[in-house]
């Protein structure tokens, strides 16, 4: 008597499981492949900074208090008085600029180096020909970005 041919599962098991191995590699390296283009430099710089603003000299200023150096030439400035913004805003770093008193302070001041570091005060005045003016009692905002996100969003009450 013949014997009957024996039942082919364990080469379907070995498909299934070759199937699967290969689903798994694949997803390791789509995932592995997406980490490694991740930009480390496209964070927003952390530093904590904190805003002054004197209506008698119309001065606003910021103090690097700790945290990332940041470069000047990369950051942009926005100033509100009251929930205005100024009609010219400041194009840091600059020595004389539409709508401010020439010479700005500390890094905002082109003839500084570029490096914000902690410990330094970089201000500015705001020129009478800018509107709207600093009175005391007036709630001013600042916020200080980059191309990559704001770095930070200050708000002081001028005395």
């Amino acid at each position: 008597m013949a014997r009957p041919a024996p039942a082919v599962t364990r080469a379907v098991s070995s498909v299934v499981g070759i199937v699967l191995l290969v689903g798994v590699t694949v997803l390791v390296a789509a995932t592995v492949g997406t980490v490694a283009t991740v930009d480390p430099g496209g964070t927003v710089p952390v530093a904590h900074l904190t805003l002054s603003a004197d209506a008698e000299s119309d001065r606003v200023a910021l103090t690097h208090e700790g945290g990332a150096t940041l470069d000047v030439t990369s950051l942009s400035v926005t100033v509100s008085v009251d929930g205005a913004a100024l009609d010219h805003q400041p194009p840091v770093p600059f020595f004389a600029a539409t709508g401010f008193e020439s010479g700005p302070t500390g890094p905002f001041n082109v003839a500084s180096d570029d490096n914000w570091s902690a410990g330094e005060t970089a201000g500015f005045r705001l020129a009478s020909t800018n509107d709207p003016q600093l009175p005391a009692g007036a709630r001013v905002e600042v916020i200080v970005a980059t191309e990559r996100g704001v770095i930070a969003r200050l708000e002081t009450t001028a005395t």
